[in-house]
């Protein structure tokens, strides 16, 4: 159905077209344990552990740790095994350059989170060229990119975001009939189900939190053996990831009876999400709805201590950052696809989250999957 060739030259065209108008005639994307880049996976198709250098003028070398995956996964022009330059990273872009045929006394860009004594090797590896390394330029420039999501990238998305919804229906069902009872039965369905709908895994580590562990943003551990949901207020907060795209949700379980002060936290987390969804419409600041969920809070005299949003993709948090620091002039896009994620937390009361996954569109929104609030 989808021409990866021509997708993955119709992405680099764009970093290619960037690259001309700054006059820098190659850049590098790495993507290893101490510098991840899910860029490599968005302009190849290799999904880790690879450094990728793309020309100027269109050509480019991919140099991965794992030939083998490289061949079959990846489609570039050239695959140059990492062995081939002692799995050294300098002696490979160096090679890369010179294969590539790289003007000297040229820009050539490495990544912005290179490390001072790793840029000044490449300095000295690669003194025929200008060596940039800096803030806002080729990594951030293909962040961009990968934030406006192509016909391909949404319809990996939709389809992560069915089999989360297919999951989110099994979990309520097993809290139901008493085959979820642990932190532990919760995750470990959510791993077990989604491989065998054909995922890659998940998007981040499940966070499954009891009434007691409720109260933290992001539980730690992330979940353990203790009682799921017990009475009070408990959360669920996983993504799945297919074709390397991943869902990220949250639901909250609340099992009665509630206090009042429950009952008030999970009536302000609904407000919150049920006036903000609305407002993830292009050309309207990313930040106006992160306003609007403050206002929400604040009239209950809460609080709300983290961002409302981010965006999904090959990462779990990827640009935009829907907050209210967030630059007015920065705008939602079509093809953006936002967390819409309000939630309140008290030590006393216990954690409420509700998040959801939303596709901007030409005309509106398409909110993509459908967690809730439980009530057991």
């Amino acid at each position: 159905m989808y021409d990866m060739k021509e997708i993955y030259e119709k992405r680099r065209a764009a970093m290619i077209a960037w690259m001309n108008e700054n006059n820098i005639s190659a850049v590098v994307f790495r993507d290893f344990e101490e510098c991840r880049s899910p860029s490599v996976r968005y302009f190849t198709g290799q999904p880790t552990d690879a450094t990728f250098v793309l020309s100027a003028d269109g050509s480019n070398i991919l140099i991965p740790w794992d030939e083998n995956m490289a061949k079959k996964m990846a489609l570039v022009d050239t695959i140059i095994p990492f062995t081939r330059f002692e799995r050294d990273p300098v002696q490979a872009v160096a090679g890369a350059l010179k294969k590539l045929k790289v003007p000297h006394h040229t820009r050539v860009e490495i990544p912005g989170t290179t490390t001072y004594p790793e840029f000044l090797h490449y300095v000295d590896a690669l003194s025929e060229y200008d060596v940039i390394c800096r803030e806002n330029g080729a990594v951030d420039y293909a962040t961009s990119l990968r934030a406006v999501k192509d016909e391909y990238e949404i319809a990996c998305t939709r389809k992560a975001a069915a089999i989360t919804d297919a999951l989110i229906d099994s979990l309520e069902a097993g809290v139901r009939n008493g085959t979820i009872t642990t932190e532990t039965d919760a995750a470990l369905l959510i791993e077990r189900e989604c491989r065998k709908a054909g995922c890659e895994g998940t998007g981040f580590d499940t966070l499954a939190a009891g009434p007691a562990r409720s109260f933290g943003i992001h539980c730690f551990p992330p979940y353990t053996a203790g009682a799921f949901p017990a009475q009070g207020l408990s959360i669920l907060d996983f993504g799945v990831v297919y074709q390397g795209y991943t869902s990220d949700v949250t639901l909250t379980f609340a099992k009665g009876p509630l206090t009042e002060a429950q009952e008030k936290q999970l009536e302000l987390v609904q407000k919150a999400y049920d006036e903000a969804v609305p407002l993830y419409v292009k050309d309207v600041p990313v930040r106006a709805a992160a306003v609007k969920a403050d206002e929400v809070f604040a009239s209950g005299k809460r609080s709300m201590p983290h961002s409302l949003g981010h965006g999904i993709g090959l990462e779990c948090h990827e640009a935009p950052l829907v907050r209210p620091k967030t630059p007015a002039e920065e705008l939602l896009k079509p093809g953006m696809i936002v967390t819409c994620e309000p939630g309140l937390y008290d030590e006393n009361i216990g954690g409420c989250r509700l998040e959801n996954d939303i596709l901007v569109t030409e005309d509106g929104n398409e909110v993509l999957t459908h967690a809730r609030i439980i009530r057991v």
